[in-house]
């Protein structure tokens, strides 16, 4: 079993910034895909950004150029920094891990984003 918690989120202006973090249980963390996704109200969750276990990244198109995902595997640690925060990026973000081999998901309980002058 993985554990998955989530942490950072808060209220934030438009134009600020916050960096969540995500960390993760486990010995072999390195080799987890990570990923962020994000749930507004009334709507789906859906991704922001993903890293792969060779620190390959993805971008969904709301995400580039204001967001950037990394990971410190000494810490168990993956890292959301968002900049440029707007409205529609208020929701609850949540973090994803991904287990190499057998592809077990895990979830964390999510952390709330809201951006509001």
């Amino acid at each position: 079993q993985v554990q998955v918690v989530e942490s950072g989120g808060g209220l934030v202006q438009p134009g600020g910034s916050l960096r969540l973090s995500c960390a993760a249980s486990g010995s072999i963390f390195s080799r987890y895909a990570m990923a962020w996704y994000r749930q507004a109200p009334g709507k789906q969750r859906e991704l922001v950004a993903d890293i792969s276990s060779a620190d390959n990244t993805y971008y969904t198109d709301s995400a580039k150029g204001r967001f950037t995902i990394s990971r410190d595997n000494a810490k168990n640690t993956v890292y959301l920094q968002m900049n440029s925060l707007k409205p529609e990026d208020t929701a609850v973000y949540y973090c994803k891990a991904v287990t190499p081999n057998t592809g077990r998901v895990y979830w964390g309980q999510g952390t709330q984003v809201t951006v509001s002058s």
